[in-house]
């Protein structure tokens, strides 16, 4: 690959995001998953934004082009929400468009898409980093070291985190109320969790959901394999990274930190995550859980804010979905993952990302420190879409209307437990996600199939992760 384009192979390596990878056979294999409102157009000199589409609401969109235009009336900026039904299919999109030759400039990335966009696509942020140190003290001041960790990439920084979500458990107040119980305390085990769902079963009729999850690389199995101190693939830290950690860091919570993560050898016949996908068979056999459902859980809502549903992993995103939903801050809350051997936790962030292709590098700078201002996330945060990445800004009275209670378990679960990480995402993370939830469907399907499946997984991520990324 060369900093203009996208080789055939490599187009068609990262083309596995998306419902149509397997038939893939070529550049134009990817033509029909765009559409008119996808091509960046003619290029009229602006710098060139890609957002996936579901990401901000229109009026958000506006106030960060108009804002931006106030503090840089020199740059040219165009916002491109690309619609998308998840970050693998936005990322498809992106791909294609780069080897069309309309790339954005920058591109909002996911931790799903961070070391894909790294290695072969993105612009290491080091240089304008180290010449601007003064001005981004406030915001390293205010932002965990877990997510900008999250965001390097061999010991270099590629984006400044704006968001997170970590999976935490929504629990329904309706239900807590019936089952004759209340919120469970910060501290509670795996054990908890499953007499709580008991509860919950006998004090409910049959249409009753004690516990709702969905197969996906975030908040699905995930969580609990963190639980169980363990991941799918083996976690290490890259070298590096020194410069931003002494400059922006005091001792105490930059120990430990690195260059960015590293996953590498999968592990998943090992012990403790085939323990993970038994109790998870567990909780299907006593009719405690949902079976493994695919998607994005777009239905949930409407069954947790109706009471058919009792708790399910879920970030701070959550609480402005709730609100829409309908629901008051009494009605739900939240508390942190529940502990098993560990009670370390899972997230995933976003940032831009500044893309090799972009001949418009410093402005697209100027555009990634402008997003990360607090005035501006305040602007474009407003509606309590994700959790703002900014530890200042989660307040009461950001979370007086929608609620939860406990909005302080969103930022907590880094504060906390500060070994909490950003899911297991490396450039092979298409195919290491395809194998994931293909054989966790496998597995929990029928008794008896956990460690047959979890072997063919061990086959097909040891050939997901041979591959170049």
């Amino acid at each position: 690959m060369t900093d203009s384009h996208l080789t055939r192979r490599a187009l068609l390596r990262y083309g596995a995001y998306g419902a149509g990878a397997a038939a893939l056979t070529g550049t134009a294999a990817c033509w029909d998953r765009l559409t008119g409102a996808d091509i960046p157009g003619r290029d009229d000199g602006s710098l060139v934004v890609a957002t996936l589409g579901s990401a901000f609401d229109p009026a958000a969109v506006r106030a960060l082009q108009e804002g931006f235009r106030r503090v840089h009336p020199d740059i040219g900026l165009r916002v491109n929400a690309v619609q998308a039904v998840d970050w693998s299919d936005f990322f498809a999109k992106i791909l294609t468009q780069i080897a069309a030759g309309t790339a954005p400039d920058l591109v909002y990335v996911a931790t799903e898409g961070v070391q894909l966009f790294a290695g072969q696509l993105g612009v290491p942020l080091d240089r304008w980093v180290r010449r601007d140190a003064a001005e981004l003290r406030e915001y390293f001041a205010d932002v965990h070291p877990a997510l900008v960790e999250s965001m390097m990439y061999e010991g270099s920084l590629h984006q400044l985190p704006v968001e997170f979500n970590a999976a935490d458990i929504y629990l329904n107040k309706q239900v807590l109320a019936r089952a004759g119980t209340s919120l469970p305390p910060a501290d509670w085990t795996r054990d908890d969790f499953t007499a709580l769902l008991r509860r919950m079963k006998r004090s409910s009729d049959s249409h009753f959901t004690p516990y709702f999850w969905t197969n996906r690389l975030w908040g699905g199995v995930v969580p609990w394999l963190f639980a169980n101190g363990t991941n799918l693939l083996a976690e290490s830290k890259a070298p590096g990274g020194d410069w931003l950690w002494d400059t922006f860091y005091p001792a105490a919570e930059r120990r430990g930190r690195g260059g960015g993560f590293r996953w590498t050898t999968p592990q998943a016949t090992d012990d403790r995550v085939a323990e993970a996908y038994d109790y998870l068979a567990s909780l299907i056999r006593d009719d405690l859980c949902t079976r493994p459902e695919g998607g994005n859980g777009s239905n949930l809502v409407g069954v947790f804010s109706t009471g058919r549903v009792g708790v399910t992993p879920a970030g701070g995103f959550w609480a402005g979905g709730l609100h829409l939903a309908g629901m008051k801050p009494a009605d739900y809350d939240v508390q942190y993952f529940p502990r098993w051997r560990t009670q370390r936790m899972q997230f995933g962030a976003a940032g831009y990302a500044m893309l090799r292709t972009s001949t418009k590098q410093d402005q697209a700078w100027e555009f990634i420190k402008y997003a990360a201002r607090k005035d501006t996330l305040t602007r474009l945060f407003r509606a309590n879409q994700t959790t703002p990445a900014r530890r200042s800004m989660l307040t009461a009275d950001r979370y007086r209307e929608s609620g939860p209670a406990h909005w302080q378990v969103f930022y907590d679960t880094l504060d906390r437990f500060p070994d909490t990480g950003p899911i297991p995402a490396p450039p092979q993370v298409a195919e290491v996600e395809q194998v994931l939830l293909k054989h966790t469907g496998t597995a929990l399907a029928s008794s008896g199939a956990v460690r047959p499946a979890l072997r063919r997984m061990q086959d097909d991520l040891e050939t997901a992760m041979e591959r170049d990324a």
